[in-house]
Parts: structure tokens; C-alpha cells; sequence
């Protein structure tokens, strides 16, 4: 018997409900299955699965690029997404490291997937043909179906492989969680090579029956493009470019916005810290404070902000229906504050080929049950009006994010926090650099709205004493032009470290 994921996906092979809206048009569920069962023909050949097999895709948003994935999936193989907007080096990185053999490349995008296809079998998904010739659909919930690298915000990308089980797990829970329905026109502008454009946005509108409407980030566009909507998933840099755009548009434009955002049914913020600050802003225009959770490549979502009721702004809510959850202190015991562990049946199966790193990523259970996923993130929790625990907290990358300066362990986002509450402030990023006297020295990174003066030194250490403990305050305030950023517009804080030890500027 094919496993759920498969299972319910060619339950629409009849269905002639929209499933897509691209760029060539309107596509129904019933074209797009159809579509991914002719990609998953030319890939198997002669063969009857493509088990084991890694497929790199590499096809624009749209009909296509679902019926490419999904066309993997039902031939057996595991689908490698890359993007255009990582450099060649980074896309010769991930075909080495999966041992991609064969490329699925639409038509816009064979100039870029040139320098990857010497030795590699490329297909067109629009120039495959029908066949009905039989095939084996995969069976086994633990077969692997996707092959996500993570971001690399701490190192590395790595290759988290997720199962059947693990895809067909998030798209019922957050289906669920979030109250997706054949009803909702999911407004997708995130890059797809993601764990949170491809599994909680994508799957889980596929799994609902929903539509999704494809469309390039553009901040005015995104606006009008609500229009048409019912739910708007997004990072908090599309947040930023939201209210930027709104705060400079005229008051007609305002209020045409402002009724576009009040007809969706949910805005949800993921993949990074939402400034308090700046969901509030988009609150003011939309009636709703947007939806945030907690999620990774490995896990998908694991902690939301609840659907009806109080969001409360940096909570990320609690652990989905399907996830467990911990909290420990460096010794793995219980404690208040300390590391996030989760599991449950949506947590990836490991990463590829890196035996030594997956096992580090885990800790055995001491009653003996399923191990534990490490997230590598310092939480604690709310205290609810009754005394019992309320709403997670994220307090940063234990790695990059809690810092340890003076004898004092400092979370980064909450000063960051404070700071871009400043009228001058647009972004901020908080980092440690190694210091003898202190340990680590704090360092604020900041970037100056528009049309505002840079502030000084000396008015922003006044500010932050006001909100925060002395020994909280950043020992330095750097103005930058710019951030590093990873493509979903997260602070990749180890290169903005690198950059402020060279010699050049640490002098």
C-alpha cells in the first residue's frame, strides 16, 4: 500500500479544484497530479523506483515545480531542491554532497544549472510525454522523500533527509493547527529550497486541498496581491519591507493595503525572531499581530502561536499536537531555562552521510523511549495565569545567541530587541567577540532607518541603560550598511563575526 503521503496526493488525480496559480495561469489538482506522474515516469525509465536515489530540482515556482517534487517523490527517489538565488558554488556544493545523478531544470533556468550538468542526466518537466507503463510507489512511512540542507547560519549546510512519514506528519498537524481548508488561496512568496517555503507553507496548502498563488517578494505587489489571499506566510525581513513600503505610500494606497491585510484569515512569521516592534506595526495595519512559530529543517514546525486567542509578541506558543518536548541545562537535566529538546514523528530521519553529526544531534531518552533532537536553542517558558507553564520563549542559537560575558550569560534577541525600539533603528544584531577581559565583548551591529541620523554612541548607551541591566549593555554600537543574511533574510551571525575580528576591522 503506498504510503499516506503518496496515498492522499493521487486522491486528486480527478480533482478539478485549483491546486496552483503561476505565471502561465490556473492549474487544478487534478493537471498538477497528472503533471507529476509523467515527471516521475521519464525519471524511472526502464527502472521500476528510483529508491535511493537523489534528484536535484531546480524548476521556477509554479505548477511545474509541484509536479517536479511530487513527480520525485512517487518515482522513489529523494528530491534535492536548489535555488537560483544561492552562487554556482553553493549549488555545486549540494549535488556533490547528495550525489545528485540527475537534474529536473525548467526552461528559464537552464542557463543557470549549466555549470551542474556535465555528467548528470537533466530533464525538462515540460517536455515529458504520458506513459502507462506500471511502477512501484513507495510503501515504507520511514522512505526518505526530501533532502533539505540547513541554512548554515552556524556552520556547514548540512543534508537533513525527511521521510514519507515526516511530510505527511506536518501537513496534517499544521493543516490542523492552523485551520488550512480546500476554502484558502495560500499567497506564497518564499524561496522554495526550504524547509519553510516547501513543507509548512507548500505541503501544507496541498494537504488541505487549498490553492496556492505563486508570486516573486516585491513589497507593493505582496500588498495588492492580498487581495486575493486568505493566508500570507512570510519572514520578518518581508515584514520590514511591508511597513517600509506602507509607511511610505500615500494614504489612498494605505487604505486599499490596510483592506487587502484585513481579508486574510492568517498571517503567520517564521524563520527568525519577529521584532515585537514590527509586528505590532503590521498588526496596526492588518488588525492581527502575525501568527509566530518555531520551526527548523529538522523538525518543521515544532512550537506555534495558537490560532484563535492571545499571541502573545516573543512567544512562539506551544509544541504542536505531534511534537514532545523538553527543556534542559548542560547536564541534560530539567530545568527551567536551558537547551529545547523535541521529538516525535516529524523530526527528519538524520543527516546525509554524516553518521557522527546525527548521532551529536541526539540524546538518549532516560526513561528509555524515542531519542531526543537536539535544537541547538536556549528557550524558557511563560508562567500561565494558574501557575502552569505557559508560552516558549526563544532566547537565541545557544551557539551564536547567548552570550557569555563578564560571568553573565546574556541572550543576543533580547537586546536586539530593545535597540530597534530606538526611532532611528531599523535592524540590529547583537554578537560577542572574543575578549580576555570579558570573555566576550557585546558588540551591537545596527542599521539606520531612512532619513534619520545616525545615533551616537553615547544616546545609545543612555537608552539601552533605561531598559536594560547594566551589565546587558553592548560595550560597542557599530552603524553598517548592511547585515550578512542567508536567503530568507536571517543575520548569518558567524560571518558578521569574522567580519569584525579581520585585522582591518578591529582596527
Amino acid at each position: 500500500m503506498p504510503t499516506q503521503l503518496v496515498d492522499a496526493w493521487l486522491s486528486r488525480r480527478h480533482d478539478t479544484s485549483l491546486a496552483v496559480i503561476d505565471g502561465r495561469g490556473d492549474h487544478t489538482y487534478g493537471e498538477v497530479v497528472e503533471g507529476s506522474l509523467r515527471v516521475a515516469a521519464a525519471l524511472r525509465g526502464e527502472r521500476a523506483s528510483l529508491e535511493g536515489e537523489r534528484v536535484a530540482v531546480l524548476v521556477s515556482p509554479g505548477a511545474d515545480f509541484v509536479a517536479s517534487v511530487m513527480g520525485v517523490v512517487l518515482a522513489g527517489g529523494t528530491g534535492v531542491v536548489l535555488t537560483p538565488l544561492y552562487p554556482e558554488r553553493e549549488r555545486a556544493y549540494f549535488c556533490d554532497d547528495a550525489g545528485v545523478h540527475t537534474l529536473l531544470v525548467s526552461d528559464d533556468m537552464q542557463d543557470t544549472a549549466r555549470p551542474h550538468t556535465p555528467g548528470r542526466r537533466v530533464v525538462s518537466p515540460s517536455a515529458v510525454g504520458a506513459t502507462d507503463a506500471p511502477f512501484t510507489l513507495p510503501e515504507s512511512p520511514s522512505a526518505p522523500a526530501l533532502q533539505l540542507y540547513t541554512s548554515g547560519t552556524t556552520g556547514r549546510p548540512k543534508g537533513a533527509v525527511l521521510t514519507h512519514e515526516n511530510l505527511s506528519t506536518q501537513q496534517s498537524a499544521v493543516g490542523r493547527a492552523w485551520g488550512f481548508s480546500p476554502a484558502d488561496i495560500l499567497l506564497h512568496t518564499l524561496p522554495l529550497h526550504h524547509m519553510h517555503g516547501l513543507v509548512i507553507a507548500l505541503f501544507s496548502a496541498l494537504g488541505a486541498g487549498a490553492c496556492t498563488r505563486f508570486h516573486p517578494f516585491e513589497a507593493k505587489a505582496v500588498w495588492d496581491e492580498m487581495a486575493h489571499a486568505t493566508v500570507f506566510m512570510g519572514v520578518p525581513a518581508m515584514y520590514q519591507r511591508l511597513v517600509v513600503a506602507y509607511d511610505g505610500a500615500s494614504l489612498e494606497t494605505r487604505a486599499r493595503w490596510e483592506r487587502n491585510a484585513r481579508g486574510l484569515r492568517l498571517a503567520t512569521s517564521g524563520s527568525a525572531a519577529l521584532p515585537a516592534t514590527l509586528g505590532e506595526a503590521f498588526r496596526t495595519i492588518s488588525g492581527a499581530y502575525p501568527l509566530e512559530r518555531f520551526g527548523m529543517t529538522e523538525i518543521g514546525v515544532g512550537l506555534t502561536n495558537p490560532l484563535v486567542g492571545e499571541r502573545r509578541p516573543g512567544t512562539v506558543g506551544l509544541p504542536l499536537e505531534t511534537v514532545e518536548t523538553r527543556i534542559v541545562d548542560e547536564h541534560f537535566a530539567d530545568a527551567p531555562q536551558g537547551e529545547l529538546l523535541v521529538r516525535g514523528p516529524s523530526v527528519f530521519a538524520g543527516y546525509f552521510q554524516r553518521a557522527d553529526e546525527t548521532r551529536a544531534a541526539f540524546v538518549d531518552d532516560p526513561a528509555g523511549g524515542r531519542p531526543w533532537f537536539r535544537t541547538g536553542d536556549t528557550v524558557t517558558r511563560d508562567v500561565g495565569p494558574d501557575g502552569s507553564p505557559g508560552a516558549f520563549r526563544i532566547l537565541g542559537r545557544t551557539s551564536v545567541d547567548i552570550l557569555k560575558s563578564g560571568g553573565y550569560k546574556l541572550s543576543a534577541l533580547e537586546i536586539e530587541e530593545v535597540l530597534r525600539e530606538h526611532g532611528s533603528v531599523l535592524d540590529a544584531a547583537v554578537v560577542g567577540l572574543p575578549d580576555e577581559a570579558w570573555g566576550e565583548r557585546v558588540v551591537a551591529c545596527l542599521l539606520v532607518r531612512d532619513g534619520h541620523a545616525p545615533p551616537t554612541e553615547d544616546d545609545l548607551r543612555a537608552f539601552c541603560r533605561e531598559r536594560l541591566a547594566p551589565y546587558k549593555v553592548p560595550k560597542a554600537f557599530l552603524v553598517r550598511d548592511a547585515l550578512p543574511r542567508n536567503p530568507l533574510g536571517k543575520v548569518v551571525k558567524p560571518t558578521l563575526v569574522a567580519e569584525l575580528t579581520r585585522p582591518a576591522a578591529a582596527g
